[in-house]
């Protein structure tokens, strides 16, 4: 039995192996190659220094054991080598080098805001990805459709993604065409991929996002020009109307989602999304930080926190089950925040009022 246990080890770490893809080393994207190409730069740089210290490692100790024969090379006066130093420091300086200068090329080159229009690979295709707990939406805002958990693009063209969030940050990611970026409620962070061939890919979130993370996953399907045109008209003729309603009702926890079409978008609502103003008497971020700038809404605009609130509304448990949580009280904040206020102004002194009925504020 001893002698198998090797034999199985082996078979049993290929057979755990099997179900893994290697995406990143085979891409079907232009920017997928690129990254691929960095990763084996890189890789064969380090191996100037890996190999020589793996072979190292076996031959000294062998040439230099304490039982050999032949000890006439043997220096006990050898202190220092101009030629080991030169080789020693030498190596690695030039390897940092040329990793740094690699790196600062394929930086600016892969910059994922930087639109494809260098490769004149036709019109673009703008996508707008909303990470929600726990799918995707994408909105073809050009197109006026949407779907769940499917992404059609063209081969052969560029797809400028817009992505935001609905609640936690999470990633997209679709290996196979390139490299990933982050979608924040509240912002809008930008993605520029391309495939160059037909074929069907695997995307999903690479961030995790809670309990329902591990089913976050969708199809990216690279069409012929005739066929994404055919999967829109589909969508146009299967899918329902996206408005601010049907996204409400869509943004709610569920996991596993299954595949969704939607026929038509309404107008402005990737906007609202990223401004977390969907819901009707929101205030929205963009008015939000307007109102920040010019002095707030001081203490009278605290009855009114309910419009700009986000959170609240999307609570959830460990589960991902959606928890209702009790209303604040406006008043009691109200006054607890204006007395706190007063405490703190210059010049001013609070203290007991007439027969103590209230407080008084005295100017120093």
């Amino acid at each position: 039995m001893i002698y198998l246990r090797k034999p199985l080890l082996a078979a049993g770490c290929a057979l755990a192996l099997s179900g893994c893809r290697y995406d990143v080393l085979s891409p079907q994207g232009w920017v997928g190659g690129q990254e691929r190409n960095l990763l084996i730069i890189s890789t064969l740089l380090m191996l100037i220094v890996i190999l020589p210290v793996l072979f190292m490692a076996v031959y000294f100790p062998l040439r230099y054991r304490a039982d050999r024969s032949d000890t006439s090379d043997y220096d006990p006066s050898f202190e220092h080598s101009n030629k080991l130093e030169a080789v020693v420091w030498g190596v690695p300086v030039l390897i940092v080098a040329a990793l740094g200068w690699y790196t600062y090329v394929y930086t600016h080159r892969l910059d994922p805001y930087r639109p494809l229009d260098h490769l004149e690979a036709g019109a673009p295709v703008e996508v707008q990805a909303v990470s929600l707990d726990w799918k995707w939406l994408f909105i073809y805002p050009e197109l006026g459709v949407a779907s769940v958990n499917e992404l059609a693009i063209p081969a052969g063209r560029p797809v400028n993604f817009s992505l935001t969030s609905s609640t936690v940050m999470n990633t997209l990611s679709i290996p196979a065409l390139g490299g990933m970026v982050y979608s924040m409620a509240g912002m809008e962070t930008k993605l520029h991929l391309i495939a160059d061939s037909e074929g069907t890919f695997q995307g999903r979130s690479a961030h995790y996002s809670g309990p329902g993370f591990s089913d976050m996953v969708f199809e990216t399907k690279a069409l012929g020009e005739d066929d994404f045109e055919a999967w829109v008209a589909g969508l146009r003729e299967t899918g329902t109307p996206l408005d601010r309603d049907s996204y409400l009702a869509l943004e709610k926890p569920s996991i596993d989602a299954p595949v969704s079409y939607f026929a038509s978008v309404e107008d402005g609502l990737f906007d609202r999304i990223v401004n977390l103003c969907v819901e009707a008497g929101k205030v929205c971020m963009k008015d939000m930080m307007m109102s920040d700038s010019m002095g707030g809404g001081g203490l009278e605009g605290i009855g009114d926190a309910a419009a700009y609130s986000h959170d609240r509304a999307r609570a959830i448990d460990g589960f991902g089950a959606p928890i209702t949580l009790p209303e604040p009280a406006a008043t009691s904040h109200h006054e607890s925040a204006r007395e706190e206020a007063l405490l703190t102004v210059p010049g001013l002194i609070c203290g007991p009022g007439v027969d103590g009925q209230e407080d008084s504020i005295h100017v120093n």
